[in-house]
């Protein structure tokens, strides 16, 4: 008894796959990073967008102790997720409060901004060691150049003190507001979902 025969196509055309260059730098990959990261304007304008009522934010008959630490680490993380917004506004309103207490450094940055104003509004190339530097290579070497002037009027200890401070008000915003008493376990999943 004999077995059929059986034919097998095996005709086509084979593309050999990609090699992925994990240690090399991929220049395509690099020049899509800067589409994925939304601007300035635009992040703050999503987060006003995403604001929760500030009357709802300090409402004091909401700020109680908690009895575990777990129960603490829950509400940190809910309030963090749940007041971004609120959080990213109250840095920013440190951020002013530290700009207008010193005036040193406040004419510092308008002289950078100023400096920047006029370079762009001539929009002149200038010769630096034989290169060309167009308006936003000299924007960036008047910023660099500021550098040392802002450390020299006290711009570090600014710096240190808002980050000190942003973290201080919103720990301790967080630890002790009861979000229990406004969002459900219910409504934050529906919440989160939404979005």
């Amino acid at each position: 008894m004999e077995t059929p025969e059986v034919h097998i196509d095996v005709s086509g055309n084979m593309e050999t796959p990609q090699q992925d260059n994990k240690s090399g730098f991929n220049l395509s990959s690099f020049s899509n990073f800067s589409t994925r990261i939304p601007s300035l304007w635009e992040l703050l304008r999503l987060s006003r967008q995403n604001i929760r009522p500030w009357a709802e934010f300090l409402q004091t008959s909401n700020f109680k102790t908690v009895a575990n630490v777990s129960r603490l680490t829950n509400r940190i993380i809910r309030n963090l997720a749940y007041f971004q917004s609120n959080y990213l506004f109250v840095f920013l309103g440190l951020i002013v409060y530290c700009l207008l207490t010193s005036p040193l450094i406040l004419i510092v940055l308008g002289a950078v901004f100023y400096a920047c104003y006029k370079i762009k509004q001539n929009s002149t190339p200038v010769a630096f060691f034989s290169k060309q530097l167009n308006t936003n290579q000299q924007c960036i070497a008047v910023s660099v150049a500021s550098v040392p002037v802002l450390y020299l009027a006290g711009a570090g200890a600014v710096m240190f003190w808002v980050l000190g401070a942003s973290f201080f008000v919103i720990s301790l915003h967080a630890a002790f507001y009861n979000i229990d008493a406004i969002v459900t376990e219910d409504m934050e999943t529906f919440l989160t979902e939404t979005v």
